[in-house]
């Protein structure tokens, strides 16, 4: 299996990982960034433009600020927040300190955010002010909370459309600390944290493995450095691009994408908190961006965007794309050429959490629309029978099972969860596939419950566990829908307590939902049942709820 894996290398791609800075954190590439590109635009936010120098000056400044508080080497900090360069100052920061970066979805709410906070034991949240009130300052592992607002980091006269949440006043919240403030008065951080870069945990990010709700993977430096240099070289992503950044950084892809890859390339990236068709064609058009990640419902928006066809979009060179909701295929790529006269668009790669995610990539000399690509760089990557756990040959459908230095160490706290998943280094995805004789894999879908909506992973245990907290819910199971936008809806089957029954419409308990979790993850519909099919055990078969 291993030579048909590396049958389609492409020939202008070494075989070998080469790390740009060599085997060490990506704190210390941004601080040689510093050194080696001290003017060089790092980031630009709407027309702000943030100069390597400046970037890791502000990091420093924060660790400080977090160092002083109390806060050190494996401490687990939580960045609660829409993208910007306070997100990045956040992430760095705490890497500085020998931090763990818990990355925390802006469209949580607070019964979601109570459950994430104690099952990771967040010490400390990095917050967006408008954020604020969804957090419970009084959960016991919380030590203090530190808000901003994202006006402070903008220009004052952007020069691309900006979003609402980024014109909300600055308010003093009492109880809290200002990041800004923090900044302003603290000296840089001096002391440099040791970190053994494959054992060090720096990242944990909640997924849900094969069951259950959500569970925290450990993630260590190494892991995420390897990813972003394999990335890097994969794509020819270097010092001389301009890439663009509109993917959520609290989303695995996002953050690879955002985060990591133009502070390991020394590449400028042009930051968005979310997309927005027009201005994204702006700032290509403005900044003369090279290479972008995009979900493919993104280029749909901006080929279908008025008066597109006569805008010069002719910089992009390469798009790497993720099917969320709709595929990357040969017709879209052949119309994104067209609009762009020449740009690749192709599938980014196939990947998950526990394995800081691309754990393959397209060759694009040789792209193969409909597969995920090759596996990457010194990735074991295995299809197995579902029932004797033996390998399988290309052509045959079964299990997609990964061994790298991406891998994560374990689920936080969850000795039994990692078992299953993590077996003698073997990541267990519960994700069917296919290997063809060329080495390109192919997605064919989940043995795992999980429910993939707007490209973010629902766990039915999740929602389900708040659904309960509903005074009319007796039991509830929920399952994932296709949806033509969003790729899945979640549709919820509720047995009603006999004290509720007719008292309560489908329609008012969207709105409760609506109320307690994120947009992508409350049911889009509601069927009320007498009973739910369950084993003789009692075991809830969404098997049957999906036929």
């Amino acid at each position: 299996m291993k030579e048909v894996l590396r049958k389609s290398w492409p020939k202008d791609v070494s075989g070998k990982l080469n790390y740009r800075l060599g085997e060490q954190p990506l704190h210390e590439y941004l601080k040689q960034n510093a050194v080696d590109y001290p003017e060089k635009t790092a980031y630009n936010f709407y027309g702000r433009e943030i100069s390597w120098q400046e970037l890791h000056e502000m990091a420093l400044k924060f660790a400080a600020f977090l160092n002083t508080k109390g806060m050190k080497k494996g401490s687990h900090i939580a960045l609660y927040m829409q993208n910007s360069p306070q997100y990045l100052i956040g992430h760095y920061a705490i890497q500085m300190i020998g931090g763990v970066v818990i990355p925390l979805n802006p469209m949580y709410k607070r019964t979601e955010l109570d459950y994430m906070i104690n099952e990771a034991e967040i010490e400390v949240i990095i917050c967006g002010q408008e954020l604020y009130g969804q957090i419970n300052p009084e959960l016991s592992t919380l030590q203090f909370i530190v808000t901003t607002n994202y006006a402070d980091l903008l220009p004052q006269d952007p020069v691309l459309s900006i979003p609402a949440e980024l014109t909300v006043k600055k308010e003093t919240i009492s109880g809290t600390y200002d990041l800004l403030e923090a900044i302003e008065t603290s000296e840089p951080l001096t002391e440099r944290v040791e970190i053994n870069l494959w054992e060090d945990v720096g990242l944990m990010v909640f997924t849900s493995g094969t069951t259950g709700r959500p569970k925290a993977a450990m993630l260590t430096y190494g892991n995420a450095l390897f990813k972003t240099a394999a990335a890097a070289q994969s794509y020819l992503v270097n010092e001389e691009d301009t890439t663009l950044a509109t993917a959520p950084f609290c989303h695995i892809a996002g953050m690879l994408m955002g985060v990591n890859l133009p502070v390991y390339s020394a590449s400028t990236c042009i930051m968005f908190t979310r997309f927005d068709p027009g201005a994204v064609i702006d700032a290509i058009e403005r900044y003369k961006v090279s290479k972008l990640y995009t979900v493919a419902p993104m280029n749909v928006a901006i080929l279908h965007y008025p008066g597109v066809e006569k805008r010069d979009l002719t910089s992009l060179k390469l798009n790497f794309a993720t099917s969320f909701g709709m595929n990357v295929d040969e017709k879209l790529a052949n119309a994104w050429k067209k609009l762009t006269e020449g740009c690749l668009l192709c599938e980014a790669a196939y990947g998950l959490s526990e394995t800081h995610t691309s754990d393959t990539f397209m060759p694009i000399d040789q792209i193969k629309h409909g597969s995920c690509g090759i596996a990457t760089f010194d990735t074991e990557l295995r299809v197995i029978d579902l029932l004797t756990g033996e390998d399988l040959p290309p052509g045959e459908q079964g299990e997609i099972v990964i061994k790298s230095p991406g891998v994560f160490k374990a689920y936080y706290k969850r000795p039994d969860a990692t078992e299953e998943t993590l077996k003698d280094g073997w990541v267990h995805t519960g994700d069917i596939g296919v290997i063809d004789e060329d080495g390109y894999i192919y997605f064919k879908g989940r043995t795992k419950e999980m429910i993939k909506s707007s490209g973010f992973s629902v766990f039915p245990e999740d929602v389900e566990a708040i659904m309960s907290e509903h005074e009319a819910v007796a039991q509830i199971a929920v399952i994932g829908v296709p949806d033509e936008i969003r790729g899945e809806n979640v549709k919820a089957f509720i047995v009603l307590k006999e004290s509720h029954k007719d008292q309560i419409t489908s329609d008012e308990m969207i709105v409760w939902a609506k109320e307690r979790m994120a947009a992508y993850k409350y049911p889009r519909e509601i069927v009320f049942m007498d009973a739910l099919p369950a084993t003789s055990s009692g075991k809830i078969l969404r098997r049957l709820l999906k036929e």
